[in-house]
């Protein structure tokens, strides 16, 4: 349904879908405020890296407009890219990923500096910033490109993750326990360039308003301290 959005649709259609993704699209201010991060004997003590050297992280969890914009708050994050990553189909087109046939998920790969931002803190941006229990689905985008996942880049990045995913689940955040694939990475598409920092040129349109709007809100209020511009 964002898809049809892009489009003319009727005021009629487009008001209707608001009303239903506010119903059932689930709002970030419903976790609790004690979200349980990983403590430093948890992360353990990474191999120092040279000044300036930047890492890269490849990230899933629905709308990549909604995870794009995220992501892009955050200081020591120098790229947010949208695009998709983890299928079978080389080069797919944004009409072939809608279609959710070529295994595709919808990501965003972050360009960061670990002296500045933390692989752990991006998860905990990550987890806090979607739904990880609802299989395929992020409020009314349905299907296997809407996926929560983490695409691990390098074996810290795995560990990480899976230790963080767990703690999640033993600490009941959530209702239901955690759906997210934490699975290797292994190619990244770039989307379309008219997909490129969708909210910032698109502040105004009705999804963005309604969904990511909410979000980058809910973002600015729990991580105030570490967002670009703070």
């Amino acid at each position: 349904m964002r898809a049809v959005l892009m489009w003319a649709v009727p005021l009629v259609l487009v008001v209707a879908y608001l009303l239903l993704a506010k119903i059932i699209t689930r709002d970030a201010s419903m976790v609790p405020e004690n979200f349980p991060v990983l403590e430093p004997d948890e992360i353990g003590t990474a191999p120092a890296a040279p000044a300036g050297v930047v890492e890269v992280a490849t990230f899933g969890s629905g709308c990549f407009w909604c995870t794009e914009a995220v992501f892009q708050q955050m200081k020591g994050v120098q790229k947010a890219v949208s695009g998709y990553s983890g299928g079978h189909v080389p080069n797919p087109t944004y009409e072939q990923i809608c279609t959710g046939r070529t295994g595709h998920a919808e990501v965003v790969q972050v360009t960061f500096d670990p002296a500045v931002v933390s692989f752990a803190e991006l998860l905990e941006v990550f987890w806090r910033s979607h739904d990880p229990t609802t299989l395929n689905r992020q409020g009314n985008d349905v299907g296997t490109q809407y996926r929560s996942a983490v695409f691990y880049h390098t074996e810290r990045q795995k560990q990480l993750a899976e230790r963080y995913k767990s703690k999640i689940d033993a600490a009941g955040v959530y209702q239901s326990p955690l759906v997210t694939q934490i699975v290797p990475f292994s190619e990244f598409f770039s989307a379309e360039a008219y997909h490129q920092d969708y909210y910032a040129s698109n502040t105004q349109q009705p999804y963005c308003r309604a969904i990511i709007g909410p979000k980058v809100e809910k973002l600015r209020k729990v991580f105030h301290d570490r967002l670009k511009g703070e």
